[in-house]
């Protein structure tokens, strides 16, 4: 999905760094490194929750790209955010923004607040513990705020087959933020008290999480910009989507799983299977209903009414 060139960027909707490390609370939609750590803990019988907090201090040898932590001055336009990466972040938050505000009130009739927005390199401190890359994107209920270290992305790519296509790199960012209107709304903490398992309230949270990033991008080439200017977004393509989903497929937990060297045990997921998270992801993006992307009462998760 490509921006509209001569859409404006706010850069400063984007910060670099976290709040104080608090720990104890566990951070919702890791990227793939953070689901594989998540699987093996989860396989030794350690509790998930503490995972997060044990990732002190950055990587060895990690380079920061310019840009890519803090307030990214160089993100101005669309075009920006076609050309590089953490431009692109940015300008998606600022698009599923839009997209929310109109939505969230119309379908729920709770009013959106942003989630704070951060980028950050190698490491960082939040409301849910300290972080590294490792853990992948994420969203801390604590500071309402996601964290993204963009190098993800290419890992994303390289090591789990996901399309290096912008809607791929896009919907992680709206995974995330589907997070955060999860909070919004009351339901973020059923994953919690229910964190494994094929039907599990991890895996409820975390299709519906994708469900929302499907809503997303169905209003996302048609939802005007801030002062009613163009769109965000140029139409959606059928490519768009293909991107999406192989993003979808790389992080779902079968697929963690058989990269980590072991075989398939639902029993110990936490986020889905490849192909569910595609198709929930898509009842968001056909129906662009909140009320579609109820996960929690779905009686086959392979199966969601959406795509009857």
């Amino acid at each position: 999905m490509t921006f509209n060139e001569g859409m404006q960027i706010d850069p400063g909707r984007a910060s670099s760094g976290g709040g104080p490390g608090m720990g104890g609370k566990l951070a919702l939609g890791g990227g793939a490194g953070g689901l594989i750590l998540l699987v093996i803990t989860l396989l030794l019988g350690g509790d998930p929750g503490t995972v997060l907090g044990n990732f002190t201090g950055a990587q060895s040898g990690q380079q920061a790209q310019p840009g890519t932590a803090g307030t990214p001055t160089h993100c101005k336009t669309g075009a920006d955010a076609n050309k590089y990466v953490d431009c692109r972040v940015v300008a998606t938050a600022q698009s599923l923004d839009a997209v929310w505000s109109a939505q969230l009130p119309a379908q729920t009739g709770k009013q959106y607040v942003e989630p704070e927005l951060v980028l950050f390199t190698g490491g960082v401190s939040t409301g849910c513990g300290n972080a590294t890359s490792d853990v992948g994107p994420f969203y801390c209920p604590a500071d309402q705020t996601a964290y993204f270290d963009t190098a993800f992305f290419q890992e994303l790519t390289d090591r789990f087959g996901a399309s290096a296509g912008p809607l791929a790199q896009e919907y992680v960012v709206a995974h995330e933020v589907g997070h955060h209107i999860q909070n919004q709304l009351g339901d973020i903490g059923k994953a919690q008290r229910d964190p494994q398992g094929p039907t599990s309230g991890a895996v409820r949270t975390e299709l519906q999480a994708d469900c929302y990033a499907g809503i997303w991008a169905n209003f996302a080439d048609e939802q005007p910009s801030p002062g009613g200017g163009q769109p965000f977004l140029k139409t959606l393509s059928d490519k768009d989507i293909r991107d999406a989903l192989s993003a979808a497929n790389a992080v779902g937990d079968d697929r963690i799983q058989r990269s980590a060297g072991r075989g398939v045990n639902p029993e110990s997921w936490t986020h889905g299977s490849s192909e569910q998270r595609q198709k929930w992801f898509l009842v968001g993006y056909r129906t662009g209903s909140v009320q579609a992307c109820d996960t929690y009462s779905a009686r086959d998760l392979d199966n969601p009414p959406g795509l009857r």
